[in-house]
Parts: C-alpha cells; sequence; structure tokens
C-alpha cells in the first residue's frame, strides 16, 4: 500500500509521519493530502478552547475516556504555545492524556500554534483532515487558549465548547473576545470554586442579552463541571450529541456550514501557500538578505522595502 492507503486503513505509524511532514512543511506532504482528501467528512469534530488553566486537557482526558467506553475512536490534536528555539509546541505529548497513549482507538498529537492568533494553523486544519480520513469517529481539538482574536477555531470544527473558570474574570474575558458568537456549548468548570454561580448567571445574562446572534435555533447551554473528579462530563457528551443533530436535522443548515468550512480552508490554504512561497523565495534568492542590509545601513526604510518586494513578486505572479 502506498501512504494514503495506509492512512485510510489506520496505521498509526503513517499518519504520525504525515503529521510531521506537515507541521514541517515538508513538499511531499500535500500530494498524499489530495489523495486522502475524498476520504475526508466523517468524522465529527469537537473544539475546546477557553482561559489558560481553565482545565482544558482534564475536560478532555476525561471526555475520551467516555467515549473509548462508548466504542468510540478518538483523535485529539492538542495546540500548543510555540517554542521559540525549536518552533515546536511547548508541552510536547500531554501529560495528562498519558493514560490513553497505549490505545489504539486514541491518537494524541501536539501541534504548535507557530505565532497564529486563532490558535489554529493550516498544520492543524490539515491534521484535522489526516485523522478524519484515518476513520476516527470523533476529532477534538484544544486550543492554546481564547483571547480577542483567538475564535479560529469555530472555522474548523462542528461544535465549539467554551470553558470557562470561576473567579478568573472570564466574563469580562467573554465580552471582549466575542466568544458568544461562536460558542455552541458553555462550560464552567471547577464549579466547586466560589463564584461559580456568578459565573453561570454572567453568561446566561449575556447570552439572553444577544439571542438573535443564534439565528440556526440553537440556544447554548450552560454546564458546570469538575473535570478532575469526572463530574458533569456525561452532560457534556449528551449536549455535543443533541449540537450534532441539531446540525443534521437541517439541509440548509448542513449545506451552508459546508460552504462556510469549503471557503474557509479554501481561503487560508492560498494564504499559507502564497506567504510560504514568496518568503522561500525572497529568502533563498538572497533577496531577504541584501534588502536587510540596505535597511541597516540606512539606505532604505523597512515599509518601502516591504512595499518594494511584494510589488515585484505580485507582478512577476502575473506574467
Amino acid at each position: 500500500m502506498n501512504i494514503a492507503e495506509k492512512i485510510i486503513s489506520g496505521n498509526i505509524r503513517s499518519v504520525a509521519r504525515l503529521i510531521r511532514e506537515i507541521d514541517d512543511n515538508v513538499p511531499g506532504a500535500r500530494e498524499v493530502l489530495r489523495d486522502i482528501y475524498p476520504s475526508t467528512g466523517k468524522a465529527y469534530v469537537v473544539g475546546i478552547t477557553g482561559s489558560p488553566g481553565g482545565g482544558k486537557s482534564t475536560l478532555v482526558d476525561q471526555m475520551v475516556t467516555h467515549l473509548r467506553a462508548a466504542g468510540k475512536t478518538v483523535g485529539v490534536l492538542a495546540v500548543d504555545s510555540t517554542s521559540p528555539f525549536s518552533g515546536g509546541a511547548i508541552l510536547g505529548d500531554r501529560v495528562r492524556m498519558q493514560r490513553h497513549s497505549m490505545d489504539e482507538g486514541v491518537f494524541i498529537r501536539s501541534m504548535a500554534t507557530r505565532g497564529s492568533f486563532g490558535g489554529i494553523t493550516q498544520s492543524t486544519r490539515s491534521a484535522i483532515d489526516v485523522l478524519d480520513a484515518m476513520g476516527k469517529d470523533y476529532i477534538i481539538v484544544e486550543t492554546v487558549g481564547v483571547g480577542q482574536d483567538e475564535i479560529d477555531i469555530v472555522q474548523s470544527v462542528d461544535t465549539t465548547i467554551i470553558v470557562l473558570v470561576p473567579g478568573m474574570g472570564d466574563n469580562v474575558q467573554a465580552l471582549k473576545a466575542g466568544i458568544l458568537e461562536i460558542g455552541n456549548i458553555f462550560v464552567i468548570n471547577k464549579a466547586d470554586r466560589e463564584g461559580a454561580d456568578k459565573t453561570v448567571n454572567d453568561i446566561q445574562s449575556m447570552i439572553e442579552m444577544n439571542e438573535k446572534r443564534y439565528k440556526d435555533g440553537w440556544k447554548p447551554p450552560i454546564l458546570s463541571t469538575q473535570a478532575i473528579s469526572d463530574k458533569g462530563i456525561i452532560e457534556i457528551l449528551d449536549e455535543i450529541d443533541k449540537h450534532r443533530k441539531h446540525l443534521q436535522s437541517s439541509a440548509q443548515i448542513q449545506s451552508m456550514r459546508k460552504y462556510e468550512k469549503a471557503r474557509n480552508d479554501l481561503s487560508e490554504m492560498i494564504k499559507d501557500k502564497i506567504i510560504h512561497d514568496v518568503y522561500d523565495e525572497i529568502t533563498e534568492s538572497g533577496e531577504l538578505e541584501a534588502t536587510l542590509q540596505s535597511i541597516v545601513k540606512g539606505e532604505i526604510d523597512p515599509y518601502t522595502a516591504c512595499d518594494t518586494i511584494v510589488s515585484k513578486k505580485l507582478k512577476k505572479g502575473t506574467t
């Protein structure tokens, strides 16, 4: 079998190798992605985001345990901060999920943000396709944390879960980030802490004030959990299933979501390829280094240098 056939048949080594090559931008990886694409679109993708320290990894770990108990196969992509030295994910393999490392029905991989504000790079999007083609029933994507612009995850998943924690100013952060627009399920984790009820009420009030935003008829539920002691996890999975059925209940919703996902994937793919191809060309040709030397010598300013290089490349690309 070729690599694509091995991946579709569920070969773990081939999957791990391809995701590594995708992350390293190895040219041959795109050929394999083309071959496996017709086998995608079957997995249900769940995104987990929220403030750092909210217990997202513990929550994912418990969700995986329950999904496996139900006989479902699971892929986990844990997006971590990027190391400034190696360029890889700082945390590497998630310690909290190691109990699943010997389970062939679970595939866990850490992905680096590589400076992406939304926490979802093209590498992560492609990795979702790989795990989908591999045959995973569920794919869980956990991002490094939500901020004012970090809402890209909604473009790549079916159900988005926002994890909040009492006493961390999450209600204010929610207003800043606009996460009310992307959250399909809100989870108040560490609900045994003081202020949990207030956090629930704050989120509930904001949802009620913005009901007009939920045009597809789904009103986000708010759940209280204590992930470390496995409390409330079953309820999360039940709500995910309800949201899945809601999305599948309308042909119009399905068609719209399919179009939006294709549009976003293609747009991001085009931008990613243009950036890499142009930057690689000016780097390998020595143009970047020569321009840097001119800036250092005061012969040109960086704004003019940038405009000159980009204009030249765009003009070259149209001829």
